[in-house]
């Protein structure tokens, strides 16, 4: 079991590294070469302003008292330059923002393996391009191009009075510049202006993602080359922006990200044809240097070129474009070089994709097999399903070994005369020992497929069909939380469906109460959006409540109970207590400005310290243990909480306790005899193995349950993928210092809480119920990889940071969550088997 472990373990690794070759290598090329425009240009130097972070309607919209926030930009528009919406193409973020504007690129999708700080490819820049360049901002980007953040926003928002108030002094900073640079040079006229900004904001101070104040920046150019402004009667756009923001009269001239903006250009028609026609000459260049790479490492007989831009149209366009320059036809040279730059780019994305099919083709035909596999194992060696099958290994025959060696040997070589990357090679080859593992146990197939037939059709069918339909949900609710609900409502209506409404009324009503109430949260908005105090008050009331029936619960025992027992639970009450008051201090304080009081960082620190220690103060007898992990865990989460999200793990773990009770009357209903009522049984490192079963169908559903409770878990309150969709305000009981690896532990930490609860029940579950981890994780490892293949198609080299991000961190949860659960389950078992006393002395007891 070891060895099967440690081969999952690497050929797991290899279909996560899969998708970084097949979706996520540069495009970028090299050896191009140089285009220039023939005639001399109308400026001698650039100056361009970037207001990081800063959006497009904060800068035009004027405020309540009609007055601009940017009065000389304003004075810009109207009397010196042009004006319009720079329609930035996502990832909306700092570097990507800044690579699109100084570089000419979208961002190189590579670079999401190596994070936003760091350049994974070298490119071209106006800045090496140049032969001068002098730049000041923020140390966190300009040495990203020194070898060739917007935290107003985040910190205030982007609604709040300080970032409204901030666009003032940028305006007073450019104005200041742009005096400096005309004085230097003697007001000589050959100096262009461009203000614009990398991206923008959305209103809860995020960015990264599509959302229109994202993408939406300001771009205001003035000066040589320029025109001034266009008095105009009437504009047509898709929004309502030219009179909200009292700008209809003066033309608006929107920019798309890609090619020349002829339209700003004051200059002759010629100059902007040769401009367009060099603009598309460069693409073009990129083209013919990606698709000359491609054909020399790809047989002549399987090279496919790209048909819609063949070597003769490339000729036919460039010779007419020269010929309607000559004819001084400059409306039409613009429209064919649009034409071609459109073409070059599908081009070069059908180069760049070129691998992926056949590269997809053998990780899919890899991963099925090990899907297989896994599933042949729990049959043969942890199931009853193949009872008459001898569980010793038949020796098959020379013919499968000799088959599947030729099988390797000519898909190396095929891969050695196109001379492939060593990876293609592990791509390739893997497959072939995943499905010789798999025919050798033809036999067991064989014997399977009779078993199958035994069982009643409709018996089988519907089993397959509530598994599939299971895993279309998780996989679904990954993109679309409201499936968690359409998944907790099913499991509401499931005591219903079977004979446990007959033998456990309350328990089957316990069930579909706590299941309809989780099943709320994920209809709720994303966390931190909407952030609401109160509703943290008010969870945290309801585990004072639960802790003092607790304590009040203990004092009635007639047989005596452990004074530790009492202490630790009346330590619980002080630690939510606390939480409590840590949450609306702090954010009080807050409010005025005051910062985060040294007391209350004190607190919420020793809170978090102690979280984990207390619990193992309780008693480890079952219901007493999870209701001290509860109650401990608790007082952290609220600490991390700004709203709706702190009822979340208390309604999960109400569902978790009715979850242990009712598991134990479905094997009780099941025939298996359990021997120990839950009220006795204590958790315990020493479990006797002897106790373990082997797997009947219902233990499928039973490793469907922790799967769906565990995504839950992820996607009840919000999106886990992507760090987009978290609000910095949960830390603030901790830290107000921006400080990403500390503040990220600690949301890990909150996303993990509901995980850990999840688990300690989960441990539960197996005790009673006789499951042993093995067999489990084994259930769970198909169930994840069968996920994981759906997510292997829906990975995304295109679109927002927020969405490529998403699609990898998808594929990767699913990937690690069989290693996520031996982690989690090692947590468990700590928090509920270890057993600490306060003192060294013996347990005293008192009635």
């Amino acid at each position: 079991m070891l060895l099967f472990f440690t081969l999952g373990l690497l050929i797991h690794f290899v279909f996560f590294a899969s998708i970084f070759d097949i979706y996520f290598t540069s495009p970028l090329v090299h050896g191009m070469t140089p285009q220039f425009t023939p005639l001399p240009p109308p400026a001698r130097r650039l100056v361009l302003f970037v207001a990081d972070g800063l959006r497009a309607d904060a800068l035009y919209k004027l405020d309540e008292n009609g007055n601009s926030r940017a009065p000389f930009i304003r004075n810009i528009i109207m009397h010196e330059g042009s004006w319009g919406i720079s329609h930035t193409r996502v990832p909306t973020e700092s570097r990507p923002g800044h690579v699109a504007l100084i570089a000419g690129f979208y961002e190189d999708v590579s670079a999401v393996a190596k994070g936003w700080k760091e350049n994974p490819v070298e490119f071209d820049s106006l800045f090496n391009e140049s032969k001068y360049t002098w730049s000041w901002g923020s140390p966190d980007i300009l040495p990203m191009f020194a070898k060739g953040i917007d935290t107003n926003g985040h910190a205030h928002r982007p609604s709040s009075r300080d970032y409204k108030d901030n666009i003032k002094k940028v305006d007073d900073g450019v104005k200041e510049i742009v005096s400096m640079f005309n004085h230097f040079y003697g007001n000589d006229g050959k100096t262009t202006f461009i203000f614009t900004s990398d991206h923008g904001m959305t209103d809860w101070g995020s960015h990264g993602a599509g959302h229109p104040s994202e993408t939406l920046t300001p771009l205001v150019t003035w000066g040589a080359g320029i025109k001034y402004p266009q008095r105009v009667l009437a504009q047509q756009f898709d929004d309502a922006f030219l009179k909200e923001w009292r700008l209809e009269n003066w033309k608006r001239l929107d920019v798309n990200q890609g090619i020349l903006p002829v339209d700003y250009l004051n200059n002759t028609d010629l100059f902007k044809a040769e401009s367009m026609f060099t603009n598309a000459v460069q693409i073009l260049e990129q083209f013919k240097v990606k698709m000359t790479q491609k054909k020399e490492v790809t047989l002549p007989f399987l090279f496919t070129p790209f048909k819609l831009l063949s070597d003769s149209k490339q000729f036919n366009i460039l010779r007419k474009a020269r010929s309607y320059i000559k004819h001084r036809k400059f409306d039409k040279v613009v429209s064919l070089c649009k034409e071609l730059i459109h073409l070059a780019l599908k081009g070069l994305s059908y180069y760049h994709t070129y691998d992926r099919f056949f590269l997809g083709v053998n990780v899919v035909i890899g991963f099925v097999g090990w899907i297989s596999y896994a599933s042949l194992l729990i049959i043969k060696s942890h199931s009853n399903l193949i009872k008459g099958v001898s569980k010793e290994v038949k020796k098959p025959s020379h013919l499968l070994p000799c088959s599947f060696v030729a099988i390797g040997i000519l898909v190396a070589f095929f891969l050695l005369i196109q001379a492939c990357p060593w990876t293609y090679y592990v791509y390739g080859l893997l497959p072939v020992p995943i499905w010789y593992a798999v025919l050798r146990e033809f036999q067991v197939i064989q014997d399977l497929v009779a078993s199958v037939l035994t069982y009643p059709l409709s018996h089988f069918v519907g089993y397959l069909l509530a598994f599939t339909l299971g895993i279309e949900v998780l996989v679904l609710s990954f993109f679309y939380r409201y499936m968690l609900t359409a998944g907790l409502t099913a499991f509401a209506a499931w005591p219903f469906l079977t004979r446990l409404w007959t033998r456990a009324k309350v328990t089957s009503l316990s069930w579909t109460f706590f299941s309809l109430l989780l099943a709320v949260f994920p209809l709720m908005p994303v966390v931190g959006r909407k952030p609401d105090i109160s509703l943290v008050m008010g969870a945290g009331l309801l585990v004072l409540l639960l802790s003092l029936c607790v304590v009040t619960s203990l004092m009635k025992r007639k047989d005596g109970f452990i004074k530790e027992e009492l202490l630790v639970h009346l330590l619980q009450v002080l630690s939510t207590v606390l939480s409590m008051y840590v949450v609306y201090s702090t954010q009080s304080s807050l409010l005025r400005k005051q910062g985060l009081p040294l007391m209350n960082q004190i607190i919420s620190w020793a809170t978090l310290a102690s979280s984990l220690v207390v619990p193992l103060l309780s008693s480890p007898v079952l219901f007493q243990r999870l209701f001290s992990i509860l109650l401990s865990l608790m007082s952290t989460y609220l600490l991390l909480s700004t709203g709706y999200e702190a009822l979340f793990p208390l309604v999960l773990s109400c569902l978790m306790f009715v979850w242990i009770n009712i598991e134990q009357e479905t094997l009780q209903q099941s025939g298996v005899c359990c021997k120990q009522k839950l009220t006795s049984i204590q958790f315990s490192y020493n479990i006797d193995i002897t106790q373990f079963r082997q797997l009947y169908l219902d233990d499928i559903r039973r490793a469907f349950f922790l799967v769906f409770f565990l995504v839950t878990a992820f996607f009840g309150t919000g999106n886990i993928a992507s760090i987009n969709s978290f609000d910095l305000a949960s830390v603030y009981c901790f830290l107000t210092v921006f400080s990403p690896f500390v503040m990220g532990a600690l949301m890990m930490w909150k996303i993990l809480i509901p995980f850990v609860l999840v688990m300690c029940a989960f441990e539960a579950v197996q005790l009673t119920t006789q499951l042993s981890s093995k067999s489990l994780f084994l259930i769970v490892l198909v169930i994840s990889d069968i996920m994981a293949l759906h997510f292997f198609f829906l990975v995304k080299d295109y679109g927002s940071w927020l969405d490529i991000g998403t699609s990898i961190s998808h594929y990767v949860i699913v990937m690690s969550m069989t290693i996520f659960l031996v982690f989690l389950n090692g947590l468990a078992q700590l928090l509920t088997t270890k057993k600490l006393r306060l003192c060294g002395k013996p347990k005293s007891h008192f009635m």
